[in-house]
């Protein structure tokens, strides 16, 4: 079973989110012309690292979740005085995962790149409103979004499995299987897509949560 490790030390996280506030603050115009998109993610240790052992990063919550939050509105307001200045269309969102909310992020593109994140997320017929009340003294803030729900997705197809000489053991092939096995049981949305080669196959969505992506 997968153990939530608890984090100590939030005075120093805060002084570390301030931190990568900063450091986030100025869009990188040369970057973003060359590329046309660029994002942030909330890069404060622990929360940007990759686990090594069997357990889980409990998410941000209390005051430190709430600095984050306001990190992202803060660096999402500087990058869209800077996009504003270029005279040009834009994309401009903060993407706010529910309940892993440290997969949060600040996402931006340009030009034939615009439409690049349009489809990233799926959107069900049945809306959900987000209650800017239930971010306290952020409330104010977040009302002067607007909020789209879509679902948080782990997508995959029953070729990921591969076969048992993929991997380094027998039994790391048997636990991947287990796995696929005991996933394909939920709920799932399924859905066709089509390879480079315009081949269609199927893929599976499992819900495992929210995303809300605000924008202005």
């Amino acid at each position: 079973m997968t153990r939530i490790r608890k984090i100590r030390g939030h005075r120093k996280k805060w002084k570390d989110i301030d931190n990568w506030v900063e450091r986030c603050m100025s869009l990188d115009l040369n970057y973003l012309q060359s590329r046309e998109r660029d994002y942030v993610k909330i890069w404060v240790h622990p929360w940007s690292g990759i686990s090594v052992t069997n357990s889980e990063i409990a998410q941000p919550g209390g005051e430190t979740k709430k600095r984050i939050l306001q990190g992202l509105i803060d660096i999402h307001n500087s990058w869209k005085s800077t996009l504003e200045e270029m005279g040009e269309p834009y994309y401009l969102k903060i993407w706010l995962f529910d309940p892993f909310f440290s997969r949060s992020q600040v996402v931006c593109a340009i030009r034939s790149d615009m439409n690049f994140y349009e489809t990233t997320f799926y959107q069900p017929e049945q809306a959900k409103m987000l209650i800017p009340s239930h971010y306290g003294k952020l409330a104010d803030q977040m009302a002067r979004f607007n909020w789209d729900y879509h679902w948080d997705e782990f997508q995959f197809t029953q070729a990921e499995l591969g076969e048992p000489e993929d991997y380094a053991s027998l039994e790391d092939y048997q636990w991947q299987k287990q796995w696929l096995d005991n996933l394909m049981k939920k709920p799932l949305r399924k859905f066709e897509q089509q390879n480079s080669a315009g081949e269609t196959f199927e893929v599976f969505g499992y819900h495992q949560g929210t995303v809300w992506i605000g924008g202005q």
